[in-house]
């Protein structure tokens, strides 16, 4: 029974919408002024969405249209637009390849340890664990592509979900409970860790 409920949940997850890149392509011209016209970020604090898994941007569209995560920038874009659409764009930003960066070589070392290994003493597990080891994220479970992120918005982020301020799913409550731990300059670290990770 429990391992029927497993499959039954873990389908749920992994068919959270199909979406058809080719219309998505023409619902993202408004999008393109933040996250760029392939996806591509070229201004730091906003995400770039070039081959972000569709489950876990179909996930954070759903999110912001409904309220329940507020982004100040994004208010009334979605108001307009159904599920359907929004399965549209995210499978039109998954078809896009991703830019990575160069990483700050005075923060590879530091990183690199948290990324690939946490830190025991406070209780900070590796991000590969649930991002993978090359950070193309996890996408029947809806965790995010890391790889070539923009180090501050990454940075905002991790501090957003230290301070409690981005609690707006299950996900998100690991998130926070992780980067309480974590201080400022191994955000800062772990920001430009990702930046550069392929």
């Amino acid at each position: 029974m429990k391992l029927k409920n497993l499959i039954l949940l873990t389908s749920a997850i992994v068919f959270l919408g199909a979406g058809d890149p080719n219309s998505g392509k023409d619902k993202v011209a408004v999008c393109a002024g933040c996250h760029g016209a392939d996806g591509n970020s070229l201004v730091g604090i906003w995400p770039s969405l070039a081959g972000q898994n569709k489950n876990y941007l179909l996930k954070q569209l759903r999110l912001v249209k409904s309220g329940d995560r507020e982004i100040a920038s994004m208010i009334g874009i979605l108001d307009n637009l159904d599920d359907s659409d929004l399965q549209d764009i995210a499978a039109f930003y998954e078809s896009k390849t991703n830019t990575v960066g160069i990483v700050d070589e005075s923060k590879v070392d530091l990183g690199r340890k948290l990324y690939y290994a946490g830190n025991l003493e406070k209780g900070v597990p590796a991000c590969s664990a649930c991002h993978s080891p090359r950070g193309l994220g996890n996408a029947p479970a809806a965790y995010p592509l890391l790889s070539g992120q923009q180090p501050e918005y990454v940075a905002k982020a991790l501090k957003d979900y230290r301070s409690g301020e981005r609690i707006n799913e299950d996900p998100s409550k690991i998130m926070a409970a992780i980067a309480y731990k974590l201080d400022d300059v191994e955000i800062d670290a772990l920001s430009s860790f990702v930046h550069g990770l392929y």
